[in-house]
């Protein structure tokens, strides 16, 4: 947590200079997408998905192939607590719908299904096939069961290890892809090399907890320097990775 305040004090002057983007398309996304202040009939539609799972008591056997959990000490965890402490937030779920309406991709790939809250946010009112990679078993059921309470029909949880998952895809092309599986630097640059093939001119990346940690912020500096990146936006909690070669290759930092 220390890390990360700090951190966020160095982030945030970055911010105070957006008046001059020189990138229409980057202007354009940040004020009609990101800073979007409009509430949307379906944002309580996302907030009843949320609450259901903050109403269940039920325990289930956690198995995390990821970084681990700052909050939990034990696998055994309530679907509440889950919901409440690892979950996304009601700004994050409604701030992914406003993204995938945005850009309304054909083919997206989220890496972390967890209970499902962003799978909702990506799936509802969308016509783009989803595909969830989830490690946990007993979550995956859980996600499956409330996602079809809520009629998500585009949405398909695959089960197992991330790397092993993300191969299976990795000859097709994603509009759209959320990394919110591991956070760790080894991890989340293996699936970035892994799915760059997958990457079109019209590609969106967003990355979960950004600067989760210092290696984090390592693995981030890296992407942003990759050649096939051409922009990139510092959200601090979230990152976006643009591959428009029509772009020139500039990195922002922007509230949300």
């Amino acid at each position: 947590m220390f890390y990360q305040v700090i951190t966020y004090l160095k982030w945030l002057p970055k911010t105070f200079y957006l008046n001059g983007i020189h990138s229409p398309f980057v202007f354009t996304f940040r004020k009609e997408c990101l800073k979007n202040k409009k509430k949307l009939p379906v944002y309580n539609v996302l907030k009843t998905y949320k609450k259901k799972l903050l109403q269940n008591q039920v325990s289930i056997t956690v198995t995390d192939f990821g970084a681990g959990s700052r909050v939990f000490t034990s696998n055994q965890r309530r679907i509440k607590d889950i919901a409440r402490y690892a979950g996304a937030t009601q700004k994050r779920m409604q701030l992914l719908h406003r993204i995938s309406n945005y850009f309304n991709p054909e083919n997206t790939l989220e890496i972390g299904t967890s209970l499902g809250m962003g799978t909702v946010a990506l799936s509802i009112e969308s016509t783009a096939k989803i595909i969830s990679l989830e490690g946990c078993p007993e979550t995956t059921g859980i996600a499956t069961k409330q996602l079809q309470n809520f009629n998500i029909t585009n949405a398909y949880i695959k089960v197992g290890e991330f790397d092993k998952n993300i191969k299976k895809f990795a000859s097709q092309n994603f509009d759209l892809i959320y990394f919110d599986g591991n956070h760790s630097k080894k991890a989340t640059l293996a699936y970035v090399q892994s799915l760059l093939p997958t990457v079109t001119n019209n590609t969106l990346w967003i990355f979960d907890d950004i600067h989760w940690s210092p290696e984090m912020t390592e693995a981030w500096e890296h992407i942003k320097e990759l050649p096939e990146v051409t922009a990139t936006i510092d959200c601090f909690w979230l990152g976006f990775v643009f591959f428009r070669r029509e772009q020139k290759k500039e990195h922002f930092y922007s509230t949300i």
